[in-house]
């Protein structure tokens, strides 16, 4: 497969990795939008940064991110007025077609800031200049062919201000094979550095393949916790078959309601759930095999969890949410779930109880949850 084949079509797992950019992204910037508007009116900015952008169009004819992106900003008043787009592909074929693609936008022109098309090779020279700025709040979308350009010092270099995310595209297979190829050792050593890339070589020497990527994409998510990026959050993509891994989409945020919204929007594009968990990956298969996925019953497991960790105490519906959601693959709704499962069965006291002043089948932030003490 060569390198531009990628937008010969949006096949459908690339349509969904898309849509779930698009997603946050609109999420994303109303909730800053609502924070910078009450700030300084010199500086209401907020920023798209897509730094391996591509084409425009795929040849089947359907847009690409950027091309959605600037239509939903164009939409929208205060986006048009506060969103400064920078799109980069070191391909000149690309950055041709790109810019053709924007310029033909309906409306294009009341954007603000027209959107900033560049054309360098990604590396070290972009995180230096990062680094060095005081950046808008910004949404970074990395999506590189394989590794080269990205690396934890690129994604640090955004997410260390304030309102600052990124979500990149991390090729499991392809850095699972560079890991042990003497001959991309380098590109390797910058996306972990080359202390790292060392002690993550020696891990794996003796893991199977299901714990290599399990190793690999814990080491990256901690990594990137360890250098401020607090809330990570991978979604993983099967191949068609479904046997083993394509990729991971990666999302990092400092902040808990940043990684709120991305859970929701990832849950939803889930193919698998079971229980009402979602999985966190696109798997094609499991629509196929739908047997195999319901050996696990993981709103069950969160049940049990839920009586041991808070035993003997008093807590909100939203307290216990907060505390124990993040690092888990579930959503609000599944603590909902289990709360009325856990009251059904008399394992817990809610106030106030199912039947007074609550209407059948529901479970508001603001009920209080008392738990047994754990014999």
């Amino acid at each position: 497969m060569t390198k531009n084949s990628f937008f010969d079509e949006q096949k459908e797992q690339s349509l969904i990795k898309a849509r779930i950019v698009e997603k946050y992204f609109w999420a994303w910037a109303k909730v800053i939008i609502s924070k910078v508007k009450k700030g300084s009116s010199s500086n209401q900015k907020i920023a798209y940064v897509d730094l391996f952008a591509g084409a425009g169009r795929y040849e089947d004819g359907s847009k690409s991110t950027p091309v959605k992106v600037l239509e939903t900003a164009i939409a929208d008043p205060d986006m048009r007025n506060m969103l400064v787009s920078i799109f980069n592909d070191a391909d000149v074929k690309n950055v041709n077609s790109l810019q053709q693609a924007i310029d033909s936008i309906p409306g294009i022109e009341n954007l603000k800031y027209r959107p900033r098309i560049s054309k360098y090779e990604v590396g070290e020279n972009i995180v230096k200049t990062f680094q060095s700025m005081k950046l808008v709040p910004t949404l970074l979308f990395v999506d590189p062919w394989g590794y080269k350009g990205l690396s934890l010092q690129l994604v640090n270099s955004v997410v260390k201000d304030w309102g600052c995310d990124c979500i990149f595209f991390f090729n499991y297979n392809r850095i699972n094979m560079g890991l042990s190829n003497d001959a991309v050792k380098e590109h390797i050593n910058a996306l972990f550095g080359q202390v790292g890339a060392d002690q993550l070589r020696e891990r794996l020497k003796t893991l199977t393949p299901q714990e290599r990527e399990l190793t690999v994409v814990e080491y990256i998510c901690e990594a990137l916790k360890e250098m401020g990026g607090k809330y990570v959050l991978p979604f993983r993509f099967r191949h068609e078959m479904g046997n083993r891994t394509s990729h991971h989409l990666i999302f990092v945020s400092k902040h808990p309601k940043g990684y709120e919204i991305m859970k929701e929007i990832m849950a939803k594009e889930s193919s698998e759930q079971t229980q009402g968990v979602p999985s966190f990956e696109y798997n094609p298969a499991t629509l196929q095999q739908p047997l195999l996925f319901e050996l696990t019953r993981p709103l069950d497991q969160l049940e049990s969890m839920l009586l041991d960790n808070f035993s003997g105490k008093t807590m909100t519906m939203a307290e216990i949410y907060d505390q124990h959601h993040v690092g888990k693959l579930y959503i609000k709704k599944n603590y909902k779930d289990a709360l009325r499962n856990l009251e059904s069965q008399g394992k817990i006291t809610v106030h106030p109880p199912a039947g007074k002043k609550r209407r059948k089948g529901t479970f508001a932030d603001d009920l209080k949850v008392t738990f047994p003490v754990k014999q």
